[in-house]
């Protein structure tokens, strides 16, 4: 077979009048899309020019001068940042995955005891002032890591291993926010300290079994005094009042004698004066009451005149019923 051949012919003329323009239409994309900025709702856009800062721009779409002109650092001054010490999360979500292995210098600390403990916390923050995180501190973020470092580790230095252990991790974290938000005020870092959060804090792996003892000892000693408080509280109280009753009955009862005594003497006093005044009067009138009290409490009783002798029989005398007792 005859092999063909093709000869493309380019018109030099043609070259020259588009290649320009092709350059030119290359070098026009590269200076767009090397202007362009898009900045997200979270964050703000600092712009460097020549290596000095000129302005910051707010979310959306921005332009730079290009060709290394100027430089613009996005700053998330709208998200919670996160620094962990003694740890590092491998995944996070409903089930996260820590690593521990290669950060125990970090977590590592003496207790003011003279103790070593394992403190795993976590610092939560967030940057206020972008210009100040860029431009106030050389790498803002690796010095605000040692110093919550230095002060974690001057806070527990303060503290015994069991208040460190135990009673005092919310104290700790409390005191170590406010220090560090300080320090962070002082550098004039741009950054305000939300949280600190101790994540997890245990003694050293060799000595882990002896401190588990002890504070399953502790623990046992709480529930004994809370039960021991407990049973007090039900048993006090209630002895406590069974005496104040008793306290007032028997007042009571001495204040109704008294006064039972004291009306029966000035009913004798007045009964003397009216006998002084008419004994026999008094006599008759005490022997009436007497009889009006004694009388219905004997039964049925008929009384006759001893010298009588016509009893009629209809009195049915025989047939009276005694008196029930």
């Amino acid at each position: 077979m005859e092999e063909k051949s093709y000869n493309i012919n380019i018109n030099p003329d043609w070259i020259k009048k588009y290649l320009s323009k092709i350059v030119w239409a290359i070098f026009g994309l590269i200076i767009i899309f090397s202007s362009v900025r898009t900045i997200g709702p979270e964050e703000e856009g600092v712009v460097i020019q020549l290596g000095e800062y000129n302005r910051t721009v707010a979310p959306g779409l921005n332009f730079i001068i290009p060709l290394g002109i100027e430089k613009m650092h996005k700053i998330p001054i709208q998200r919670q940042l996160k620094q962990e010490f003694g740890f590092r999360t491998a995944v996070a979500g409903q089930r996260s995955e820590y690593v521990k292995a290669g950060y125990g210098d970090e977590s590592m600390m003496l207790t003011g005891d003279l103790n070593l403990t394992d403190v795993e916390w976590v610092v939560q923050y967030r940057i206020t002032d972008s210009y100040k995180f860029l431009f106030k501190v050389r790498n803002a973020e690796k010095t605000l890591r040692d110093m919550s470092e230095s002060v974690m580790r001057k806070v527990v230095g303060d503290r015994t291993v069991n208040e460190v252990l135990t009673v005092g991790r919310q104290e700790i974290a409390s005191t170590v926010e406010v220090e560090l938000q300080t320090l962070c005020d002082e550098y004039e870092n741009g950054i305000r300290i939300d949280q600190v959060v101790l994540q997890d804090v245990n003694p050293p792996e060799p000595v882990k079994p002896s401190f588990n003892a002890v504070n399953e000892a502790q623990q046992e000693r709480e529930t004994l005094i809370n039960q021991a408080e407990a049973d007090y509280n039900r048993v006090i109280p209630r002895a406590r009042g069974e005496a104040e009753e008793t306290i007032q009955l028997a007042e009571a009862y001495a204040l109704n004698r008294v006064n039972r005594a004291i009306g029966e003497a000035e009913r004798f006093n007045a009964l003397y004066e009216a006998y002084i005044k008419a004994p026999e009067v008094t006599k008759q009138r005490i022997y009436l009451e007497t009889m009006e009290k004694i009388l219905p409490k004997i039964g049925n009783k008929i009384i006759v005149d001893e010298d009588g002798n016509n009893v009629l029989p209809l009195l049915n005398i025989d047939k009276v019923k005694p008196p029930v007792q």
